[in-house]
């Protein structure tokens, strides 16, 4: 028998980085550890902005990542748009990192305190901090699509 164990802190922006996120956050989050859940994965935190999202999951990857981010967004797009805002949409682009079991609680912790996080530093800061902090070589030019 095989074991596994997938951790990812997942970000992911608004179209544009504008602030569509409103007041019906919470229900955000909802179906997006529903999603999770509909794909054999585990919502540990959600947290984020009005322009942004961060997602800690427990995933088994019976889908694939790239997959399993289509539908995550896809989905919440079209319940955000029928439910609240007619022209929402993410942006095509995501980050996604790899988190050991022995950091998780230090990431759950980051992401339940992006509101005070965010008087510090704004989503392309932060974004970019990431990638750095990851060692992800990026080009700022395909950063925000």
């Amino acid at each position: 028998m095989s074991h596994t164990h997938f951790l990812f802190h997942i970000v992911f922006g608004t179209k544009d980085r504008l602030p569509m996120i409103g007041e019906w956050e919470n229900e955000l989050h909802k179906y997006l550890a529903g999603i999770v859940k509909n794909l054999s994965g585990e919502a540990i935190e959600i947290g984020g902005m009005r322009d942004h999202q961060h997602l800690l999951a427990r995933l088994d990857l019976k889908t694939s990542f790239p997959d399993f981010m289509r539908e995550l967004k896809s989905s919440s797009s079209r319940w955000i748009r029928n439910n609240y805002r007619p022209t929402f949409g993410w942006q095509r682009r995501y980050g996604a990192f790899t988190v050991s079991e022995s950091v998780s609680d230090v990431v759950r912790k980051y992401i339940k305190n992006q509101k005070q996080h965010h008087n510090k530093q704004n989503f392309d800061e932060e974004y970019k901090a990431l990638l750095r902090h990851h060692r992800i070589d990026f080009n700022e030019k395909y950063l925000w699509e």
